[in-house]
């Protein structure tokens, strides 16, 4: 038998062999190394590792000590806090598509909903409406609160994180249906009531909607009753206002003295000044905003990032013959002397009563996007101009027999701002983000309609366009006001900055190269630059392409009972901001 002889190793030498031969264990689930950390302080970047370890951030700063079990390098990258789309339409979209892909591949890690409509509280009678109205996306309705509603969204398996406001359109539908009709106090109360079971199962707040039936009704009391509901559950009041246009100075007025009465914090939906004849006012409009915040009230703002809006047809008529919804709308406009009535008020370039979209943007400037009926689909693209022309019929009667043809009120683009007020929103530090429309892909039922370019570009748009190539504001400010802002206005638990023991929600992109590439001649384009983004810790966009991670939540506002320091408070002063 053959021996074999080893040399003697010393002890040490045995020991130091087997501690480099196993490694040690993973001090963390992912490590982001070597990109420039923008926090959302909006101070300065600097070179350094963000850490994660499940569903929160570890660390953030230097050399990360320890290793992931996954790494990403971000060399030549920036890494930021997820971004928060201040107004988001997703509530079906995510249904259908339930990555979001045409915000995350931007960098959105969180969608507000509830622009005066919201999930719920809904009536039997409002979820039958609710199936009847759905267009290009089908599904069943199975809810009625709202907590039940992004509940059931969140279930079904999605990418994104999700939160929403109590619409007061739908509370106020809930309690007296859709006619031009005014409470009573017990149906205030009612209302109210509505309001504080909703905060209570976390809604950021109170939406409202005014410009359109049947919101436009409400007085300004009736608004106020609900937004001091919202605001004694740590809650803001956030508003498409009463009007954006000819009286948009006396709307401004309105949402700062319902900010003052309820005592709850108030922002302004998709801040600007619409129409031609209007866009002198921007600056009386920033000057009522920054008069009460230096009296000490939280006034802020968000906006998208373009001058072209979008909704339907609802806004080019008189709200009073929409009194009672879509249905007893279109029955009415069948009836020939109603439709002479509204016609003469649609050539009424500045209605006293109402907000006339049509009028702002003309012929010309409005496209059609979004049909209904699979008959008028064809004419998705073209301008109302160029329809009407095709029809022999004027724009004012084209209008009309849209949107009877169609059985709703038809989702045009309207191009009402300027240039240069996009621009000058773009350097108030108040001023946050949100798209105005809902997550897709260019592809599937998406292709039914078009939509609007903020679909796909309102975000990168604000680090490319405007920071990066205009110079707007820093690259920095920039990301504090997609992600820090708009947490803190909404008073989130622990999200919104690359904070140790905050959720990670992270994006990585490439300052250099990100940007948006939808069109009004083509929308349906995805940004590019943005090539990581987890939520909660999951990675949800690899390498630029999504995984399919479910990795999305509910958020919940202060007010939901969940929290220790949860529910409702005698008054809005007892709350801290």
């Amino acid at each position: 038998m053959r021996i074999t002889r080893y040399a003697a190793v010393p002890l040490a030498v045995l020991a130091t062999a087997a501690c480099l031969g196993a490694a040690k264990p993973a001090a963390y689930d992912l490590v982001i190394r070597g990109g420039e950390i923008l926090d959302g302080s909006g101070k300065p970047g600097m070179i350094g590792d963000v850490a994660v370890k499940g569903d929160r951030i570890a660390y953030v700063g230097g050399h990360a000590p320890g290793r992931g079990k996954a790494e990403i390098d971000a060399k030549g990258k920036a890494v930021a806090p997820g971004f928060i789309n201040m107004l988001s339409h997703s509530e079906d979209s995510l249904i259908a598509d339930g990555r979001g892909q045409s915000e995350l591949r931007q960098g959105v890690t969180l969608e507000v909903m509830g622009e005066g409509g919201s999930l719920g509280p809904l009536t039997p009678k409002m979820q039958a409406l609710e199936v009847q109205r759905e267009h290009d996306i089908k599904y069943p309705v199975t809810w009625t609160t709202l907590d039940g509603g992004l509940e059931a969204l969140a279930k079904r398996g999605i990418a994104l994180n999700v939160a929403s406001f109590v619409g007061a359109t739908t509370v106020r539908v809930n309690v007296l249906g859709e006619d031009d009709v005014q409470p009573t106090q017990a149906q205030l109360d009612r209302m109210r009531a509505l309001v504080r079971q909703a905060m209570q199962q976390g809604a950021m707040g109170v939406g409202s909607a005014l410009i359109y039936a049947p919101a436009t009704y409400a007085h300004t009391d009736e608004i106020a009753a609900p937004a001091t509901e919202a605001g004694k559950c740590g809650g803001i009041y956030i508003s498409h206002m009463r009007s954006e246009g000819d009286r948009l100075i006396e709307a401004t007025d309105e949402l700062i003295d319902i900010s003052r009465r309820s005592g709850a914090p108030a922002e302004i939906f998709h801040m600007k000044a619409s129409g031609r004849d209007n866009w002198s006012k921007e600056a009386t409009l920033i000057a009522r905003v920054e008069a009460a915040r230096a009296r000490g009230q939280r006034i802020t703002a968000d906006m998208y990032t373009y001058p072209a809006g979008s909704t339907g047809f609802d806004a080019a008529m008189p709200t009073w013959v929409q009194a009672g919804g879509v249905e007893t709308w279109i029955s009415r406009l069948k009836d020939p002397a109603t439709r002479a009535k509204v016609l003469a008020e649609m050539h009424d370039a500045h209605p006293k009563t109402w907000e006339n979209l049509f009028a702002q943007a003309g012929p010309e400037g409005t496209i059609l996007v979004g049909f209904k009926n699979p008959a008028l689909k064809p004419l998705t693209g073209k301008t109302l101009a160029e329809v009407a022309k095709a029809r022999g019929t004027s724009p004012e009667d084209t209008v009309i027999d849209l949107v009877i043809a169609d059985g709703s009120r038809v989702q045009v683009v309207y191009f009402l701002m300027s240039d240069e007020n996009v621009a000058k929103q773009m350097t108030l530090p108040w001023v946050s983000f949100g798209s105005d429309a809902s997550a897709q892909e260019p592809k599937g039922v998406f292709l039914l309609s078009s939509t609007h370019p903020r679909a796909y570009g309102n975000f990168v748009r604000v680090l490319g366009k405007y920071a990066r190539d205009e110079h707007a504001l820093s690259l920095p400010e920039a990301v504090r006001r997609l992600a820090a802002l708009p947490a803190h206005n909404l008073g989130l638990h622990d999200r919104g900055m690359l904070k140790a023991g905050y959720f990670a929600d992270v994006v990585v992109f490439d300052p250099a190269t990100v940007a948006d590439h939808a069109t009004f001649v083509k929308p349906q384009q995805y940004a590019t630059g943005v090539s990581d983004v987890l939520v909660n810790g999951v990675a949800v966009l690899k390498a630029g392409e999504p995984t399919g991670a479910p990795a999305g939540r509910v958020v919940r506002g202060r007010g939901w009972t969940g929290w220790k320091d949860g529910g409702c408070r005698a008054s809005a002063k007892d709350w801290s901001w």
